[in-house]
């Protein structure tokens, strides 16, 4: 049984172009070459049964045959062949086998082509490796009988050794292969038969399933074959092979680059054997080369190879590295593939490409992954830097920074009021921490997961943080970093924090600067020009929200008010209303924080120029404002002039067994009014400042964390209205205050009354972060210490606190979403977790309906991106 004609495809001759992937990605790309008019040798396609069917003689000489008539070959002109795998990647399971079909009665007329030489070595080649690949014959005795060949000539390589000697080198061979019972076929079909034969018997060995896993192909994938008419390499003239690229693989830019080898075969010019020679003139003055460069040596064929990549290049709409072969001057293309790029110049590739007309937008789009723009946003390791690993965590925030080490946030205040950089490196980060995270340029601690404090933080601000470095240990009282072959890390000791791959690094590495300007900008306008889901920051200050509006960001989904009570200055007035023991004395000491938060509010409204502002209401407990250890108590009581026995019962009275759950968000609210009064009071202020000063309309949204009853939210908008109203009345507004109250749904209640919810609010906006933690029974800052062990077991498909699960959490999310918009089909709904910028979670966003994603400012443009990439159906 031949198998059927699918099973079999022509290249060259006129064939059509076989349908992709059915034959392998070489035999697709060498298809769509010979279809744009490239020099590719006529070449056979075979796979499954049909290869199988072709490993018998008289089946193999009829297609050589038919092969041979599609190729054109001049009458009495020796032809040869080889066998290729048909995919990428196969070669090491199934090596390719050239120069078949030799049998002695060839080489007069091979050499009267090629030269005595060129037949001799033909020869040789081809008996070397039928013992290695065929024969099964360790390579090394092939080796050993070269080099003894070499030796005793005093040839550095075979290139060197006459025809003699090669003969006498090849009879050697023949003896080996002999020796082990082997013998290579005289006829022609015969041999390429017992040829094709061997590769399908290493293709379907058990091994091989298991190789084949390893390299990304299908363990039961069928055998798929190339049967090709040789390109000889070998002769007289401008004779031989080499690898050539079009792009520079770090930049992008249009750069040719590549090696060449005279009187070589396949990829020899890239094995070492003997020294290759560059392709340009520019290419080797630029490196300071003395051998000459092929452009030098063959003009004709250079220019003939510079036009092949151009022309492949425009019609196959990618940048591609190419196999090629010169046989006395004559292009061959023997393979391509598209070239190995770094994240920025793929980027450049493919807007280039699009703007060229090779490849529509919406290709360019699908072709780079989001989280590939991270490498413009931050500057990163420069490639081939040098770099010694002294810890492993998390990549918790991308970008990399050098710097001294600081054990605490006013280390790092210190270090940055004095001018010089400094790496925080803490056990774990709190709320009270984030002013000396602002401060250093990088972040490390050594517990904490992916949506740890930390992570959070540092990803809002743009810093690179690796978390869970659970390889190193700190002893933060003696303020000592140790690895664990024993080196000790103390205060000033030089390292880098490389926060795309979550290793921290010894000494200073060399680093790039960000790029978000050419292609990396064409290519986001695009992105904004194909996406329906909004983009929004999650901005806590000013600063923040410059930082997002210089991404494009279309508003504000998140601004975390407690944040702005940790800085210098507002804490002590916070620890004092905390402590107040009335209504009344807690008026008086959020009297100081109002015109604080007023101005924090007027630049955060200034920043965003009319854009749409959510801003939460205070979420965390009290108590993490309080100090928390006896000399921090000591400090605040004489700062306050209360005894310390004071603050440390206030503090007894405040703390709870699980704060997540406990006195915290809207609850805060209605135990103590005042607070969200202060807020909104506040806010509506600065909403009339700042549209007075800006002439663009303000209308903040307000968020009210952690609703779960409806009448949580009823009371809490009763007293937003009766404050709106107030202000109104005093006549501080030209008329009614515009404004929106919405609900922060993270309560798997809160999901399941979202119809209720939804009559009385005007968003909302669904906090992953804790919805995830409470419907899985999850902390978030502990699940860092098994959760790759969870992912790595198939336990779960991935970190549900990196990307939303949709089984779960995304279930609970479609019916939030299907019951309020019941009720209210306008309703806004938003997503303000840090899933807000995971490309696979804003998939999931934009076949659920959302409205918007709020994710940190950095991460806007990854979440732009994405956003277009789920609205063109571009799999993340």
């Amino acid at each position: 049984m031949d198998g059927s004609d699918s099973d079999i495809c022509w290249i060259g001759g006129g064939a059509a172009t076989p349908a992709p992937g059915g034959f392998g990605s070489r035999a697709d790309w060498l298809a769509r070459a010979a279809a744009a008019g490239a020099p590719v040798p006529a070449a056979l396609l075979l796979r499954g049964q049909a290869a199988r069917a072709a490993a018998e003689p008289r089946r193999m000489a009829a297609l050589m045959a038919e092969l041979t008539a599609r190729a054109a070959i001049v009458p009495g002109r020796p032809v040869l062949f080889a066998l290729r795998p048909g995919a990428h990647g196969a070669g090491a399971i199934t090596p390719a086998l050239l120069n078949l079909g030799l049998a002695p009665g060839m080489l007069a007329a091979l050499a009267a082509r090629h030269g005595n030489w060129a037949a001799a070595d033909l020869e040789r080649r081809l008996v070397q490796a039928w013992g290695a690949n065929v024969q099964g014959i360790e390579r090394e005795e092939f080796e050993f009988a070269l080099y003894d060949a070499l030796k005793a000539r005093g040839a550095e390589s075979e290139a060197e050794l006459a025809p003699d000697d090669l003969a006498a080198l090849t009879e050697r061979c023949r003896a080996l292969i002999a020796s082990e019972g082997g013998e290579i076929p005289i006829d022609p079909a015969a041999q390429l038969a017992a040829a094709l034969g061997a590769m399908l018997g290493r293709w379907e060995s058990p091994r091989a399933a298991r190789r084949r896993l390893a390299r990304g192909l299908a363990p039961d994938a069928p055998p798929q074959v190339i049967l090709q008419v040789m390109a000889i390499g070998l002769g007289p003239g401008a004779s031989g092979a080499g690898i050539a690229g079009l792009r520079d693989e770090a930049t992008g830019a249009r750069r040719q680059t590549g090696r060449y080898l005279p009187q070589a075969q396949g990829e020899e010019a890239l094995m070492g054997l003997r020294t290759p020679a560059v392709l340009s003139r520019e290419e080797r003055d630029r490196l300071g080369l003395g051998t000459p460069s092929l452009e030098e040596r063959a003009p004709s064929a250079h220019a003939a190879l510079t036009a092949l990549q151009d022309r492949l290049e425009s019609a196959l709409g990618e940048a591609l590295e190419i196999a090629f072969t010169l046989e006395d001057g004559a292009l061959s293309l023997l393979d391509l593939r598209p070239c190995r790029r770094a994240s920025r110049a793929a980027l450049r590739i493919a807007v280039e490409l699009a703007e060229g007309g090779a490849i529509a937008r919406p290709e360019a789009l699908s072709r780079i992954a989001p989280v590939q723009l991270d490498e413009h946003l931050h500057p990163t390791i420069l490639p081939g830097a040098r770099a010694e690993t002294i810890g492993q965590g998390l990549a918790a925030s991308p970008g990399a920074a050098s710097g001294p080490i600081v054990f605490s946030p006013d280390a790092a205040e210190a270090a940055a009021a004095a001018g010089r950089p400094s790496i925080l490196v803490l056990t774990e980060t709190g709320p009270e921490d984030i002013r000396g995270m602002h401060a250093a340029l990088g972040v490390v601690t050594v517990r904490g997961g992916m949506t740890s404090h930390a992570a959070l933080v540092a990803r809002g601000l743009g810093r690179p943080c690796v978390v869970g470095a659970r390889d190193l240990s700190l002893d933060r009282a003696a303020e000592r970093l140790s690895t664990r072959d024993g080196r000790d890390f103390g205060p000033g000791a030089m390292i880098t924090v490389d926060g795309a791959t979550g290793r921290v690094l010894a000494g200073a590495v060399e680093t790039r600067p960000p790029e978000i300007t050419g292609a990396f900008a064409t290519l986001l306008g695009w992105a904004d020009e194909a996406r329906r889901l909004g983009v929004r920051a999650n901005a806590d200050t000013a600063q923040d929200a410059a930082t997002a509006r210089g991404f494009n960001a279309a508003g504000i989904g998140l601004c975390r008010t407690e944040h702005m009570f940790f800085q210098r200055g507002r804490i002590a007035a916070m620890r004092e209303m905390i402590l107040a023991e009335t209504p009344e004395n807690r008026r008086t000491a959020l009297a100081h924080l109002a015109p604080m938060q007023r101005r924090d509010f007027v630049d955060l409204f200034r920043e965003m120029a009319g854009l749409p502002v959510v801003i939460r209401l205070l979420d965390p407990p009290l108590h993490e404002f309080l100090p928390h250890g006896p000399d921090e108590m000591a400090e605040i009581a004489e700062m306050l002039g209360v005894p310390v026995a004071r603050i440390r019962n206030r503090a007894a009275e405040l703390a709870e067994f699980n704060p997540m759950l406990g006195k915290r968000g809207c609850r805060i609210g209605i135990a103590y009014p005042e607070i969200y009064e202060m807020q909104v009071e506040a806010i509506f202020a600065a909403a009339v400042e700042a549209a007075s000063l800006t002439g663009q309309p303000v209308c903040p949204e307000i968020m009210l964390p952690l609703v779960s009853a409806v009448r949580e939210l009823e009371m809490l908008r009763e007293r937003i209205d009766a404050v709106a109203a107030r202000i109104t009345a005093r006549a501080e507004t030209a008329g009614p205050l515009t404004y929106t109250v919405g609900v922060m749904v993270e309560t798997p209640r809160a999901c399941l009354r979202a119809g209720d919810i939804a009559r009385n609010a005007d968003f909302l906006s669904f906090g992953t972060n804790d919805l995830t933690q409470m419907l899985y029974g999850l902390s978030r800052d502990d699940a860092g210490r098994f959760m790759p062990d969870y992912v790595e077991k198939g336990v779960f498909a991935h970190d549900p606190f990196h990307r939303i699960d949709e089984e779960g959490v995304g279930e609970i999310i479609r019916i939030a979403i299907a019951r309020a918009r019941a009720v209210k089909p306008g309703i806004s709904i938003g997503l303000c977790g840090e899933h807000g910028g995971e490309p696979g979670s804003i998939d999931f966003c934009e076949r659920a309906g959302f409205d918007y994603v709020s994710c940190s400012p950095y991460r806007v443009p990854v979440a732009r991106l994405a956003a277009a990439q789920a609205r063109l159906g571009v799999a993340p």
